[in-house]
């Protein structure tokens, strides 16, 4: 493989789901102090927003300590919906009805009986006053006007409330998704889609905001966002901090990937070119041009993972080829073949390949695996995406003059463990700001110092200093 030089157009391809996105923030980050010269940045999933981000001289927002990945928000990231956390809450509640009254009574009898028992062992009266009495509580709250009709009644309650939930939630899914054409019984739209990810999408869309200096970013305004950040982006290329983007997503109802860019001449008539293979305009934006107005809504779809949550919903242009349909469009662990793809045909000819899950390589080291449904399900996407990344990488050694990894050793975070997991090879809890961290440090030693360093270029020396903030990592000095 060629060595490693600035004077090829450069990629940076950020491949993840979830949380595995304060990985690429430690990336980014070196690379930046770095003085790493990109071209373009690439993304999927979680991968897409910070691209959007960085391609406007955001990265910043990323790794900060009120940014996008380590800010209070994103704790809440991938949290259960709201329904499922009442009924659960709710069942919780009637069992502890049902469940108190038995777990009152055997545990006051292993105090009343053992104790009576040693009292009247040593010749005292009050153990079996003590029994008698408590045997007179067991008949006066077990009787038939006390406990009994108690239960029922408090336990109806909880059920009717149970069924008044459901049906709530029901009713208001059904009137949000009106005029699409839906199958299947009420309560699946309660329990359907678990997950939800509508607070990183509006983390992200509320940062492009304020990056923008917008003062209006609700779901209403993302076509009129997206609007803005294209004339800030392609004002801006050229300049220090702005860079070509490329983001896709899946499309579940056109049964394709949606692709969209925002390329500087001469690469982008190229990438925007018909091919007979493929039918371009059919799962491909211009972000230069009319697909502008669906940036924000492909970066939403891109931070929703696919079955556990709701997908994104997307109307498509009336003038464009889906004619105005609404599409529901999700991230793809594998999409990640398509991107390096996609960035192959922007003329890209050096990627550098960025990923959070850790390789697999030797025998005898497998992870001791939960049992809750948050790390199954993220399980599942990670070992999806990283099967699908060295099948791409595979081939994108074809399509590019040099390919670089960075993705760690080991690394204990799923997509969905937003606040931290406790790491079994390390016996402790892993917190995200470490993700940030490893990602930094993995990029100094897996890129920037083997390879740039050793290709002879000088790196930017006005690298920012140590910044050490009250509950921030501390990172190490850039080359």
């Amino acid at each position: 493989m060629p060595a490693y030089s600035p004077e090829r157009r450069t990629a940076v391809v950020l491949s993840g789901t979830g949380m595995h996105g304060a990985y690429h923030a430690g990336v980014l980050r070196a690379l930046q102090e770095s003085g790493v010269k990109v071209d373009l940045l690439a993304g999927h999933g979680a991968g897409a927003a910070n691209a959007a981000l960085a391609a406007i001289d955001g990265q910043a927002r990323l790794w900060e300590a009120d940014g996008l990945w380590l800010g209070p928000q994103a704790r809440l990231f991938y949290s259960w919906t709201m329904p499922v956390r009442v009924l659960v809450w709710l069942l919780i509640a009637l069992g502890a009805l049902i469940l108190a009254p038995l777990g009152l009574v055997v545990a006051s009898g292993l105090i009343v009986y053992p104790l009576g028992f040693l009292l009247d062992t040593f010749g005292a009266t009050a153990g079996a006053r003590m029994v008698a009495v408590y045997q007179g509580w067991l008949q006066v709250v077990f009787s038939a006007d006390v406990l009994p009709a108690i239960i029922p009644r408090l336990g109806m309650a909880l059920v009717v409330a149970v069924g008044l939930v459901l049906a709530g939630v029901a009713g208001r899914a059904a009137w949000q998704g009106r005029g699409r054409r839906t199958l299947g019984a009420p309560w699946w739209r309660v329990v359907g889609a678990p997950m939800d990810a509508g607070v990183s999408r509006q983390a992200m869309t509320a940062m492009v905001g304020q990056l923008l200096r917008g003062t209006t970013v609700g779901a209403a305004a993302s076509g009129s966002l997206g609007r803005r950040y294209a004339e800030v982006l392609s004002e801006g290329l050229g300049q220090p901090g702005f860079r070509e983007l490329i983001i896709a997503a899946t499309d579940l109802d056109g049964q394709r990937d949606v692709v969209g860019a925002l390329l500087r001449e001469p690469h982008a008539p190229e990438f925007m070119a018909a091919r007979s293979e493929r039918e371009r305009r059919a799962d491909v934006l211009d972000f230069s041009a009319s697909g502008r107005d669906h940036l924000i809504d492909l970066v939403s779809a891109a931070l929703t993972p696919a079955v556990v949550a709701e997908p994104h919903a997307m109307p498509f242009a009336a003038d464009g080829h889906w004619r105005g349909e609404t599409h529901r469009l999700c991230d793809r662990p594998g999409i990640v073949h398509r991107l390096l793809e996609e960035v192959a045909i922007a003329g890209v000819t050096q990627a550098i390949v960025v990923s959070a899950c850790a390789p697999v390589t030797e025998p005898h080291h497998l992870p001791l695996a939960r049992l809750d449904a948050r790390h199954r399900a993220g399980e599942f996407i990670a070992a999806a995406e990283a099967t699908a990344l060295r099948d791409a990488l595979e081939t994108a050694r074809l399509r590019f003059d040099a390919v670089y990894v960075i993705r760690p050793s080991h690394n204990a975070l799923g997509p969905f463990d937003c606040t931290g997991v406790y790491d079994r090879a390390s016996d402790r809890h892993a917190e995200v700001a470490e993700l940030v961290q490893r990602g930094y440090e993995d990029a100094l030693q897996q890129f920037i110092e083997p390879v740039v360093g050793a290709s002879g270029d000088r790196l930017a020396q006005d690298a920012a200093p140590d910044l050490v903030d009250p509950g921030e990592f501390r990172l190490r000095p850039a080359l």
